[in-house]
């Protein structure tokens, strides 16, 4: 038993499993490391990791060799890094890519079968010949994966859901082949009728041939499988998009030379180059230069940061003025991305509570059907029945217990949603979405790209009275801007839409903004200064109280305008956290930005509680702080910053215009700009969540009910592979009813409807 004290000195241990391809695979390495002393085990099927908690003196070699014991491959992780090119696939999308030829050819052969065995009008003279060639190699070939891994498992003593498929496509087979060559089923002319009950009459002996249950059974399930594992495809992308951002190579300048190197082989105290628009590589201190830098993918600062000789600058954030020379301060898992990368890992490691329920039944599912057919055998022997009925009432055991529906229950499901979600702005990605959802009582919101923009705008121009005006002065503003390459001059220049005129003697002030002379004129635009006309100063106090970035523009030494520009809140943000309320969800706002800019954007929006200054570290202690006082917590966010956090809530929600490592470690994904989508997001995981229990409840009961009868005589093996495929089209056809779903719109309170 573990007790806090010896908790406390265990060692964390991360595997990569191989060749688990149910969740009794998963109980079964969960079992197996278990049986170690002091040891505990989570084991992710979408992720193909294993967790493992052990005392020091478990060595991770003998973890591996446990695993491997079991009838598994497993290695330790590579250490981790930060260039994309060291991140390999998903095990999803390699067994998606693996599998989808292997089922395109099993489809094209088993389709012609299925027709000819299910309808007696179409059977030609000779048609069971026909039928034989085209399952035979769909016994070998088409369901070869489920033998070996039978096989694999008979030799450590496991039984899993490919034991159940093998075993019913081999005895299938085989009888069928007896039948043809011994049993008088191959003689010409030949028909097979298709009876409810077995009798000699409907051909229940030796005359009987189940070819369709050959072929039926290696498709549906390799669809299943298929559908999986292209579901299971997204689970990596969170961290390959995060080593995305990490720069390939540097441009190291030693002794006045500069050379480009890999940026693995970057050590901490050398200098590097970063020109305009490029990324920092690592992080670091600046020795040469000024600029401006753009954070907000890293921090969620909205506003870009100045930085010069001195100033600390995060690996990942983009230099959006001039050249800097910096010196590395971390490199590789010590900086700031390669921390945020861990974070999105130990949090993608848990499992939801139905995940551990699905994979305890998985555990017991599987030798239960063996020991119900290996049962039946017996009893129609022991009780003097033919052989043949014996037989037949086996495999038909076998053939209807086959996990088809099972496998297909909740992938189908999942597809149509993110189909469908796709089609209304709303991206599903995962079961843990949807378990999550009627218990969501508190929202953790990010600030920017979120509830704002994420784009610097020109909100405000206030012009001095007698002055050249306001459009002749944001003309000449934008003219100077156009040189510069801050985010504030690029927004200025944006705002005034038309051609504007050329620009001389250009020079840009480090920190203080820019000047240069337009058709004659000095024009300056520049931080404010105290000493203001009465106007400007009073445009300026407005500015800081809405907390906005006060630009100031002069023309001939002369103060002609205060520009505001900030980060505007997105038009349905309001209407959103009102609806959020309504569900009876609490909003927290929690953002990089500064503790006033926040307060501003929170109380415009209504928001009581708010964190600002949030590090990634700490929006991820602020969902387990809140989870730990025992709410229920999603996520909505966009950045890098978030990703931690959205990956460690209960429902993690990111915005589709924001990055990739958002979008991968979150659960829900909103891929218009309309953060009012949460609602739909929410409706619309509801409805899916419950066609999923409605397939998995069909797919319980369907066993429950097929498995006594074929068991008792009352299925042969042909109607049992009907019943299977039936329950199969079945699930899919009630996932199939999503795409017609439609989010329900809040009435409007007064005026039209």
């Amino acid at each position: 038993m573990t007790t806090p004290e010896t908790a406390a000195a265990l060692t964390t241990t991360d595997l990569i499993v191989g060749g688990m391809t149910c969740a009794a695979c998963v109980r079964r390495v969960e079992k197996r490391l278990a049986k170690l002393d002091g040891v505990s085990a989570t084991v992710n099927l979408a992720t193909g990791r294993a967790r493992v908690n052990h005392p020091p003196g478990v060595t991770p070699a003998e973890l591996v060799a446990v695993v491997e014991r079991a009838g598994y491959t497993a290695d330790l992780p590579a250490p981790p890094r930060l260039q994309p090119e060291s991140q390999p696939e998903s095990p999803g999308h390699t067994a998606a890519f693996e599998g989808r030829d292997r089922l395109v050819v099993t489809a094209l052969l088993s389709l012609p079968v299925l027709v000819l065995s299910m309808v007696p009008a179409w059977q030609f003279r000779n048609w069971q010949w026909l039928c034989f060639v085209l399952a035979a190699p769909v016994a070998v070939w088409g369901a070869w994966p489920f033998h070996v891994r039978a096989v694999r498992g008979l030799r450590h003593a496991a039984a899993t859901m490919d034991t159940l498929v093998s075993l019913g496509v081999a005895a299938s087979f085989c009888w069928s082949a007896y039948a043809l060559f011994l049993g008088g089923a191959g003689d010409p002319g030949m028909r097979m009728s298709f009876s409810l009950l077995p009798s000699a009459e409907a051909g229940y002996g030796s005359a009987h041939i189940y070819l369709e249950a050959v072929v039926a059974v290696p498709l549906f399930v390799l669809t299943g499988r298929f559908l999986e594992a292209r579901a299971r495809h997204g689970t990596g992308q969170a961290l390959r998009s995060l080593a995305e951002l990490g720069a390939k190579n540097v441009a190291v300048r030693e002794g006045g030379r500069e050379r480009r190197i890999p940026i693995g082989e970057l050590l901490v105290g050398q200098t590097f180059v970063v020109r305009p628009g490029e990324r920092v590589a690592t992080d670091g201190e600046v020795v040469e230069g000024s600029s401006a830098v753009d954070v907000s993918l890293v921090t969620g600062e909205s506003e870009p940061v100045e930085v010069q000789p001195g100033s600390a600058v995060v690996g990942g954030a983009v230099n959006a003025g001039g050249l800097l020379l910096v010196r590395a301060t971390a490199v590789g898992a010590d900086t700031q991305l390669a921390r945020i990368t861990q974070l999105v890992t130990e949090a993608q490691a848990g499992k939801a509570r139905a995940q551990r329920l699905a994979d305890a039944v998985a555990g017991v599912f599987v030798p239960v059907a063996l020991s119900i057919a290996v049962t039946v055998l017996g009893f129609w022997l022991g009780a003097g029945a033919d052989p043949q009925a014996a037989v037949t009432a086996c495999v038909a055991v076998l053939v209807v217990a086959c996990p088809c529906a099972l496998g297909l229950a909740t992938p189908t499901a999942l597809m149509v949603a993110t189909g469908r979600g796709a089609q209304l702005g709303v991206l599903v990605s995962g079961p843990q979405a949807l378990e999550a959802l009627r218990h969501i009582d508190t929202v953790v919101l990010d600030k920017t790209g979120t509830l704002t923009t994420g784009h610097m705008s020109v909100t405000r121009v206030t012009e001095v009275p007698g002055g050249i005006g306001k459009e002749a002065v944001v003309r000449l503003a934008g003219a100077v801007e156009q040189g510069s390459e801050h985010p504030l001059g690029r927004a200025i220049v944006a705002y005034c839409g038309r051609p504007l005129p050329e620009v001389a003697d250009f020079r840009a002030l480090p920190g203080l903004g820019v000047r240069g002379r337009v058709e004659g004129r000095l024009v300056e635009v520049r931080s404010p200064d105290s000493q203001l006309p009465e106007p400007l100063a009073r445009a300026l106090g407005a500015c800081e109280t809405a907390r906005r970035t006060p630009v100031l523009v002069l023309v001939d030494g002369r103060s002609e305008a205060l520009i505001a520009v900030g980060d505007l809140v997105r038009p349905g943000s309001y209407r959103a956290v009102d609806r959020l309320r309504r569900l009876g969800v609490r909003p927290v706002l929690a953002t990089g930005d500064r503790e006033h800019t926040a307060r501003a954007v929170a109380a415009e929006l209504g928001i009581d509680d708010v964190r600002a200054r949030c590090t990634p570290e700490d929006k991820a202690d602020l969902v387990r702080e809140l989870r730990a006082q025992g709410c229920r917590v999603a996520v909505i966010g966009d950045g890098v910053n978030d990703a931690a956090a959205l990956a460690g809530a209960d429902l993690g929600i990111a915005m589709g215009s924001g990055t990739d490592v958002a979008i991968g470690a979150a659960d829900v994904t909103l891929v218009r700009g309309d953060i009012e989508a949460v609602a739909d997001a929410v409706r619309l995981a509801r409805r899916t969540l419950g066609t999923i229990r409605t397939n998995l409840l069909w797919a319980f009961g369907y066993n429950a009910v097929t498995v006594p009868l074929a068991a008792v005589g009352l299925l042969n093996p042909m109607l049992a592979a009907a019943a299977m495929s039936a329950s199969s089209l079945l699930v899919v056809g009630n996932s199939l009813r999503l795409r017609t779903w439609q989010p329900s719109r809040p009435r409007r309170t007064g005026g039209a409807r």
